[in-house]
């Protein structure tokens, strides 16, 4: 049993979910998302409760689909009723970032500044060295911060680069540090 998929989903006031044709349509106050239901699992929508069920619970791969879809289905429910965040750290000496239109305009040591173009769907803002970026779609959001962060990951020995806001970088003594041990 996916101790996921059993959970019942509410549906909070103000979003509609819908299901048509194998396709899942979530609307609320932030946007609309839809998504694509593969066949082995049914969603079914009654009294602002959504459940998620599987063929056959015994198959492995069936259980792992009834969690996903779980999830999926809750996220969107969460995303389009209060959306979703990240936010980035630039950090190093020149480094910083700068809007230019919808798009960022980042600086982090390259002989050009990059020109990340942002994804539809998601809202970008850019002050001193923090990127914050706001989604409806857990999924976009994600593989927005993941593009924007490799464009200059962090280096464990000065911590230059782009990080997450609450991640930890992994330092690492230098060559002078190593020869006095």
């Amino acid at each position: 049993m996916s101790r996921i998929g059993k959970q019942t989903i509410e549906i909070p006031q103000g979003v509609n979910v819908s299901i048509e044709n194998n396709v899942l349509s979530v609307k609320g106050p932030k946007g609309e998302l839809s998504r694509i239901v593969h066949p082995v699992v049914t969603i079914n929508i009654a009294d602002n409760i959504v459940t998620v069920d599987v063929v056959n619970k015994e198959n492995k791969k069936e259980r792992a689909l009834w969690g996903t879809f779980a999830a999926h289905v809750k996220n969107m429910v969460i995303g389009v009723q209060d959306g979703f965040k990240k936010q980035l750290e630039i950090n190093g000496v020149g480094y910083r970032v700068a809007m230019q239109g919808k798009d960022l305009k980042i600086e982090v040591g390259y002989s050009h500044p990059v020109v990340y173009i942002v994804a539809e769907g998601v809202k970008a803002s850019a002050e001193k060295n923090l990127i914050t970026l706001e989604s409806a779609n857990k999924e976009l959001l994600g593989r927005v911060a993941a593009e924007i962060r490799a464009i200059r990951k962090p280096e464990p020995y000065k911590g230059k680069g782009i990080k997450y806001v609450e991640e930890v970088i992994r330092r690492k003594a230098g060559k002078a540090a190593k020869a006095a041990a």
